[in-house]
């Protein structure tokens, strides 16, 4: 049994393959309790859900604790599947279904999750990357900026 997970902030959208069950949870304590419970019950083979800038968080969190084989996929590489399957249309439901048959069809290796100092070590590499990413693009408005005003 496989299980896809399509992450949002509110909520989390749930697909099971091959059974085609589906449901919603809240994406929040009580609802991923209740996630956790549910799929202790089905004994999946895999669950795959997207990182989906840090909302995914929680969940994986819950499900690596309940000792769930979770894995937390590049959107990409999902986005890559779903196109090679004629998958085109983008829907949460959707998505939730691409997961759990991506989850069957490619199989990713179930990871370790780190530790929270390599988790905060992570998101502070992430935040230097976005602030030279800023930092870069603040320059090229400013050149722009001056260069205009020097040509006046």
């Amino acid at each position: 049994m496989f299980v896809g997970i399509d992450v949002a902030k509110a909520e989390l959208v749930v697909a099971v393959h091959p059974s085609q069950a589906r449901w919603t949870v809240a994406n929040d304590e009580r609802g991923v309790h209740t996630l956790v419970e549910r799929l202790r019950a089905l004994l999946p083979t895999l669950i795959v859900l997207e990182a989906t800038g840090g909302y995914e968080l929680l969940c994986v969190a819950a499900l690596a604790a309940a000792e769930l084989p979770v894995v937390g996929a590049n959107p990409r590489q999902v986005r890559d599947f779903a196109r090679a399957t004629g998958q085109l249309a983008k829907t949460d439901r959707l998505d939730a279904d691409i997961l759990a048959l991506f989850a069957e069809k490619v199989r990713p290796a179930v990871r370790p999750i780190p530790n929270a100092e390599a988790q905060e070590l992570d998101a502070m590499l992430t935040r230097r990357r976005q602030l030279i990413e800023m930092l870069g693009l603040s320059a090229i408005a400013w050149g722009k900026s001056s260069a205009r005003a020097s040509s006046r």
